[in-house]
């Protein structure tokens, strides 16, 4: 039974420790670009069955109760919290905000489309605009040389005005893409999620319509990321983990004890 008692408390440990590298990852993000912090979800393990509730206890009775021994815990998974994160207003034509559900699609350097949160764009030489990583934005759209001003509706129309000319052009359309399960999405790194079976397939369009959300320019979206609640929830499982601690020393004693006695 000690031995048992050890084996639950190391699964404790575990556990606790991978929470603490999901908070430490929040924390270290804090100021990433329209990053969705994560949560973690545990499970108990396999129990074992000593006495099943309702098995007979003699000819005319049965256990009410039974005799059920866990085996500890683990991590069942994580879940990306979807909230929205703050805006902040930059002024800056490129930073693009989606106020409500969606996100921007751009092509990966392996050819697959990846989506992302962060609306922090750029255009290169040639006029593309493209995001920090220099990935194109999904359809590409070019700014052309001598645009004197940029316009982006809260649909995603790209209008600008160019050197010599009165009348406004019309660029291009943002399209979004939304999910019936974006927690399901895979993250990869770089700000950049990708489809998965969980996920379900994209349903892609203009902002602000069929439930995506609507774009907002001059505008960063923030790290939904609450430091107060990441210190706490870091306390409690630093609490967590020290009592797990506590455990493995005591059964130590009790098994030091056993050997010494017998």
């Amino acid at each position: 039974m000690s031995n048992g008692a050890l084996q639950v408390a190391r699964t404790g440990l575990d556990a606790q420790n991978s929470k603490m590298r999901i908070i430490a990852n929040n924390l270290a993000n804090v100021n990433t670009t329209g990053f969705k912090r994560q949560r973690a979800s545990f499970e108990t393990l396999v129990y074992q069955h000593n006495i099943t509730p309702g098995a007979p206890s003699d000819a005319q009775n049965q256990y009410a109760i039974g005799l059920s021994l866990g085996t500890g815990v683990a991590l069942q998974g994580t879940a990306r919290i979807e909230t929205q994160g703050p805006l902040q207003t930059t002024g800056n034509a490129l930073d693009i905000a989606i106020e409500g559900s969606g996100y921007f699609q751009v092509e990966m350097p392996d050819g697959r489309i990846g989506y992302t949160r962060a609306g922090n764009f750029s255009r290169t030489a040639e006029g593309t605009i493209v995001t920090a990583g220099g990935l194109p934005l999904i359809p590409q759209i070019q700014i052309p040389e001598g645009t004197t001003g940029l316009s982006i509706g809260s649909d995603g129309t790209i209008s600008a005005a160019l050197a010599g000319e009165t009348e406004i052009s019309e660029l291009g359309v943002i399209e979004t893409a939304s999910f019936v399960n974006p927690a399901g999405l895979k993250p990869v790194g770089d700000n950049l999620l990708v489809e998965s079976e969980a996920s379900g397939n994209p349903q892609i369009g203009a902002a602000g319509q069929d439930g995506r959300g609507r774009l907002r320019a001059g505008t960063l979206e923030q790290s939904n990321v609450n430091i107060v609640e990441e210190l706490v929830d870091m306390i409690e499982t630093q609490r967590a983990y020290e009592v797990n601690s506590k455990m493995i020393s005591a059964t130590d004693e009790m098994l030091q004890f056993v050997n010494q006695q017998l």
